[in-house]
């Protein structure tokens, strides 16, 4: 989580808010990640518990999302409640799975599908000339 609150803050405008003990990135209000809380939807398969640890990232289209959901890992998944919804949901502890330029690349892309057009074109201006 330490790393996936570096890399979302350094995103331009992103701020981090608290919602009831989890943390929610936005950028000008609107979500790009977080930390969604327990939903009838998304239960342990061992123990039928309601999952507590669940990150939700925007994604840029459902393309996007079907390719990430097959990672043959079985980090990403999804529940009902997001079919049709460009988004992936990932397990907090999952998150140690993914190398760090694999966690920066999630958080990109989840900034960018959120970030005002004029925000994102001049960040990814700056990035094409680093």
């Amino acid at each position: 989580m330490k790393d996936l609150d570096e890399l979302a803050l350094a995103m331009p405008e992103a701020t981090k808010e608290i919602d009831d003990g989890r943390p929610v990135y936005n950028v000008h209000g609107k979500m790009f990640c977080f930390h969604r809380g327990p939903r009838k939807d998304a239960v342990d398969a061992e123990t039928g518990e309601r999952l507590t640890d669940v990150l939700a990232f925007r994604v840029a289209d459902l393309g996007v999302k079907e390719l990430l959901l097959s990672d043959a890992r079985g980090i990403y998944f999804t529940t009902p409640h997001w079919n049709g919804y460009p988004a992936v949901l990932v397990r907090i502890p999952d998150l140690a799975r993914l190398d760090r330029d694999e966690l920066r690349d999630l958080v990109e892309e989840a900034w960018l599908t959120r970030a005002q057009k004029r925000l994102a074109k001049a960040w990814l201006a700056e990035r094409a000339t680093e």
